[in-house]
């Protein structure tokens, strides 16, 4: 049975092109009715077909807003050769999923060095979102602040309006009561 749930979410992530998300919706509801099929999703983030493994990917980071406990079995993968692709759609569900999990010493080193590297990836998305997740791991590690606020300069000077209204809603949160300061102003 488990090889036919399997296939099913496979044929379901498949097809299309790269703008297309397939029957991922039909693979959620399938999920979210049994958790169980966690292990068939992420086994797919291996799969030769690069869409397959993106769509994989994608649901594990959406499911892992709401069920972060789901996927946090499989949270390695995040931080796994994956993290290299030379695809921007793999690389963006990397960074958006990175900051929703719990991670030990070692794995956190990974994190930071995952997304420092895409903080300076040449596609717009992945640099925006790694911002977003360096953010809020500095919100939690103090020591990352100053490598944010220099990279919020950067942004807001960027010709990409992307970019700065991304700084700016990093900014925004990152200004708000009980947001954590170093010993600069929140605007260096």
């Amino acid at each position: 049975m488990k090889t036919s749930h399997a296939g099913e979410i496979r044929l379901l992530l498949s097809g299309g092109d790269r703008r297309s998300i397939a029957d991922s919706n039909r693979v959620r509801l399938l999920i979210e009715n049994n958790p169980s099929l966690v292990s068939e999703l992420a086994a797919l983030t291996a799969d030769e077909d690069w869409l397959v493994t993106q769509r994989a990917l994608d649901l594990m980071e959406k499911l892992a807003h709401e069920h972060a406990d789901w996927i946090a079995p499989h949270k390695k993968i995040f931080i796994g050769s994956l993290a290299a692709s030379d695809k921007w759609e793999i690389r963006l569900q990397i960074v958006r999923a990175l900051p929703l999990f719990h991670w030990s010493p070692t794995q956190a080193h990974r994190v930071e060095e995952i997304l420092l590297e895409n903080v300076v990836f040449p596609q717009t998305f992945v640099r925006a979102w790694a911002l977003d997740g360096l953010a809020t791991l500095a919100e939690r590690r103090m020591t990352l602040m100053p490598i944010v606020r220099r990279h919020l300069r950067d942004f807001e000077r960027s010709p990409s309006k992307a970019l700065q209204a991304r700084a700016k809603q990093i900014r925004a949160r990152l200004s708000r009561p009980g947001a954590p300061r170093n010993s600069r102003s929140s605007k260096a």
